[in-house]
């Protein structure tokens, strides 16, 4: 009896932890081995750790797309009032890690914010509004959490939608132009000079991620079913204990 209350009150105390958690840092790119261990993470499942990381990841993604195309399109770096690239850099991955939304579009929600920044009339940072727009968009999909635990129920569908819209977004910023025929947001480069095109492998890598959680997240719900008729059909009682 001692041992299961023991048990019972360190999970209350790592559901606690997560009830404020913050969302998670962006590494980089440093590793599946950048987040050190926290208390919080006894409330978590592998599979709940997996999508952890796979969000985590997801920002990482982003936090690089806001600084290759800051470095494209010094223009919209500069609309940010900060002295320099690194500055703007550093508040916009703030801004990810924080999920602030772009100024001016108070209000505005994960694609409404996408559609903004693809408008050709828009008038602001366009690069924020993208990538901010982006990042809100893939957490709502996730319930509007960053960190997960064994109470949280995401829907696969959702995340799977958050995967097409990311396609979606990559192909129009590819192909949308102003009224003088040039791109909104200069991107990949393709020229008998140089071939840069990092940002289809980073898109490509957020695709990757976003589909396999939700393919995940369809397994998990199907092998808990299939759990409980192999139960039944080989007579195994389930622990009580």
């Amino acid at each position: 009896m001692n041992h299961s209350r023991l048990a019972l009150t360190i999970l209350i105390m790592g559901l606690g932890l997560a009830a404020c958690t913050g969302p998670v840092p962006v590494t980089r790119g440093q590793g599946p081995d950048a987040e050190d261990m926290t208390l919080d993470q006894l409330a978590q499942t592998d599979f709940n750790r997996t999508v952890t990381i796979a969000m985590r990841d997801n920002l990482d993604s982003l936090s690089r797309l806001l600084e290759k195309l800051y470095r494209r399109n010094p223009r919209e770096w500069r609309k940010t009032g900060a002295p320099d690239l690194d500055t703007a850099v550093r508040q916009g991955r703030q801004a990810i890690e924080s999920g602030q939304t772009p100024p001016g579009l108070q209000g505005l929600r994960d694609i409404q914010i996408l559609s903004v920044a693809l408008d050709p009339q828009y008038q602001g940072d366009r690069v924020a509004a993208f990538v901010l727009g982006l990042a809100d968009m893939i957490i709502q999909s996730h319930g509007g959490k960053t960190r997960f635990y064994v109470s949280d129920v995401l829907d696969a569908r959702l995340v799977y939608n958050a995967a097409r819209n990311v396609e979606i977004a990559a192909w129009l910023l590819a192909s949308r132009r102003n009224e003088q025929g040039q791109p909104l947001l200069l991107a990949n480069e393709i020229s008998d000079d140089a071939a840069n095109l990092s940002f289809e492998r980073e898109f490509g890598q957020l695709v990757g991620r976003l589909d396999l959680v939700a393919n995940l997240l369809d397994e998990n719900i199907r092998r808990v079913g299939i759990n409980y008729m192999q139960g039944l059909l080989f007579f195994n009682f389930l622990p009580v204990r």
